[in-house]
């Protein structure tokens, strides 16, 4: 038997080698869409040969879907780290709120072809990763709708609130700014466009401070 040494080296080498996949996977089919991507190209653009990629993902639509979990996790991830670093610093609702716009924007300014792919991919309903889609956009959703319904009780914000609706909104707002800025406002740096969504969040649109 493998010693508990090897057995870490070879599973960091294998999470080391599917990063790869899932890098050279997202940019391609950012590129050229699922259909036009095949297993060659995706090897060919990680660096390893064909088989690997079969003997880490059973198919392409495996590893998409792998991906798509794999992505909206580490977004989910940066949410509840925002929330709960706001906590520690003795922060409020609003606040933790508004840490998690920012940790968004972060992890899109970082991830732009991944989260083009997760938009475009919300839209559809015929693929054979549906069901994983909406599971993980609703583990990242839950961590919004947490805070939210952590701010209802405590005061902070009003109990008439739709907290499931509120919650998508916010994280629709941040993905879809975010991507207006990649493509048309790439100028704007993130700290600008952070806060203009603060001031958005905080129902200070009109301009006034």
């Amino acid at each position: 038997m493998e010693s508990s040494s090897a057995r870490s080296g070879g599973s960091t080498r294998r999470e080391a080698t599917r990063q790869k996949l899932y890098e050279a996977a997202v940019t391609l089919i950012a590129e050229q869409g699922f259909s036009a991507t095949t297993v060659d190209e995706i090897a060919e653009r990680a660096g390893v040969a064909k088989g690997t990629v079969y003997y880490n993902f059973a198919s392409k639509s495996v590893l998409f879907e792998e991906l798509l979990r794999h992505g909206v996790g580490l977004l989910t991830a940066s949410l509840k780290d925002a929330a709960e670093g706001t906590a520690r610093a003795g922060g409020g609702k609003v606040d933790a709120l508004d840490a998690m716009i920012r940790a968004g924007l972060v992890f899109i300014d970082r991830y732009p072809a991944f989260t083009q792919l997760y938009v475009a991919e919300l839209w559809r309903t015929n693929r054979a990763w549906q069901s994983t889609l909406m599971v993980v956009r609703q583990e990242a959703v839950a961590v919004v709708e947490g805070v939210l319904r952590e701010g209802v009780a405590a005061g902070e914000f009003s109990d008439e609130i739709d907290v499931q609706l509120t919650a998508a909104a916010l994280v629709g707002m941040v993905l879809v700014a975010a991507l207006d800025w990649k493509s048309f406002q790439p100028e704007r740096s993130l700290d600008d466009v952070h806060a203009a969504l603060s001031r958005l969040l905080q129902g200070r649109v009109s301009g006034r401070v």
